[in-house]
């Protein structure tokens, strides 16, 4: 007794689950290259690669971009959104220290040297 368990044949039906469960397990390329010219003048050129693979198929194959895309993850936005937070209230403190900073040295008596003026040959004796 053999069974139909092998590679489905044209007379075979597969369902569409079957279909997408065998792409996604061994996955599947499409190649393309799309040209726009007049006059035998190039004007637009597009490079089509597409890669469609299950997760575990495209770690086999050494691609996981996702893994380390910030835009991604789930918190993605509200980091972004954080971040830039901090970093308008940064410079804002920055430049209310350079106001005070301004401020205080506008305050200040000038500073006058203390000169010696009594002669340095003196001094030895």
């Amino acid at each position: 007794m053999q069974s139909n368990r092998g590679v489905p044949s044209a007379i075979q039906s597969s369902t569409l689950a079957d279909v997408l469960e065998r792409v996604l397990d061994k996955g599947l390329v499409i190649a393309g290259d799309i040209s726009v010219s007049v006059a035998s003048t190039e004007l637009l050129n597009i490079r089509i690669r597409l890669l469609i693979s299950s997760v575990d198929k495209a770690r086999e194959l050494g691609i996981n971009w996702w893994e380390g895309d910030p835009y991604l993850q789930s918190q993605a936005r509200q980091l972004a959104e954080t971040n830039q937070q901090l970093q308008l209230r940064l410079q804002q403190l920055e430049q209310e220290l350079h106001y005070l900073q301004q401020q205080r040295a506008e305050s200040l008596p000038p500073v006058t040297p203390k000169v010696d003026t009594s002669p340095s040959y003196l001094e030895d004796e």
